[in-house]
């Protein structure tokens, strides 16, 4: 009910009535003193799309200046023509630079995490919480839609204290959240910035039809989720024995996970398979470890099954592989056992 009664200090700060816009997403005026009131995505949508027309802005008063209705429609079209995302963040980056200088967003890099934040350059007073949590998610919105991809976040860092509301926090950010930061913004896999866009100017006519819900909601298949998992198996994968916890590492639930996975075309056992392969390999490559404690340290019971499976992988036998890695070694598949008499 927070964001709700920021757009009312809106229509106040313009002098006009929020009546409608409240009956048209049908919540009562009374329940908007209420901190301890909800809407659903559904009402806050209406109440929003509803409010950015009448108010004409876009920014819903947070700005020094209106962003008239429109104007978040033309930064989409500014980047739909982007090589990829990390392109795409750039140019919306920029461009909104352009349409008001209250805040500046930024994208960086480093160490393979890619940050999106935001710097105040002015008070933005009572609209504070809801002008950086909402430039953060319409970003965050259209950076998903442009890439047919949920972007995962690692963490997200908040130059405020937690509210009352902090519950809500995690539905639209996820990752490692912190309140009372430096700054305001959050951070992901830089991989995400090398996928390709995916819409076209006909798919942004459609999905600007209904853009608020990628405000509101997270968005659901992840293309690098089967790359998170593979990094998740091969660092933690004493951490990560099991779906559950996997999916509490990644924050999802267990269904998503496998139902993620699923769309990706791969399952979580096939993940798994793979990853210990390569553990394997490497360590039939470059160590000299017992063949038995390699099974035991890439999660198999004993040697035979850690046989067995390698074989189905890899065409050889664990022993063969190593012999054939060495120096001088044959390049030719292990024959097995010979037959009988």
């Amino acid at each position: 009910m927070a964001f709700v009664k920021a757009i009312v200090q809106a229509y106040q700060r313009y002098g006009m009535d929020p009546s409608a816009a409240l009956a048209e997403a049908q919540i009562a005026p009374h329940e908007v003193d209420d901190p301890d009131a909800r809407v659903t995505a559904v009402q806050f949508e209406v109440l929003s799309g509803f409010a950015m027309q009448e108010l004409d802005d876009e920014a819903l008063g947070w700005f020094s200046r209106r962003l008239p209705w429109g104007t978040y429609g033309m930064l989409c079209r500014a980047s739909i023509g982007s090589p990829d995302l990390g392109v795409a963040i750039k140019r919306w980056c920029r461009h909104h630079r352009l349409l008001t200088d209250d805040i500046l967003l930024d994208l960086s890099t480093a160490d393979g995490t890619a940050t999106v934040s935001i710097t105040e350059l002015r008070p933005l007073g009572a609209f504070r919480e809801f002008c950086l949590v909402s430039s953060l998610r319409f970003l965050h919105g259209y950076a998903c839609w442009a890439i047919d991809s949920r972007v995962s976040l690692s963490a997200a860092a908040f130059s405020f204290e937690a509210p009352r509301h902090r519950d809500a926090y995690p539905l639209m950010f996820g990752g490692d959240l912190r309140f009372g930061a430096e700054r305001t913004g959050y951070s992901f896999d830089a991989r995400y910035l090398a996928l390709p866009l995916q819409r076209d100017e006909r798919a942004l006519r459609t999905m600007l039809r209904r853009a608020l819900p990628l405000t509101v909601l997270q968005y659901r298949r992840d293309r690098l989720l089967g790359q998170r998992v593979r990094e998740l198996l091969r660092k933690r994968g004493g951490e990560a024995g099991t779906a559950d916890a996997l999916a509490a590492l990644l924050n999802l639930s267990t269904r998503t996970l496998h139902r993620q996975l699923q769309e990706e075309g791969v399952s979580l056992q096939a993940l798994k398979d793979e990853v210990r392969h390569e553990l394997a390999a490497e360590q039939l490559r470059r160590t000299e470890r017992p063949i038995k404690q390699i099974a035991l340290a890439v999660g198999f019971r004993n040697e035979k099954s850690f046989s067995r499976a390698f074989r189905a992988w890899a065409g050889v036998t664990p022993g063969a592989f190593r012999r054939r890695d060495l120096p001088g070694g044959g390049a030719q598949k292990d024959p097995g056992p010979a037959p009988g008499p």
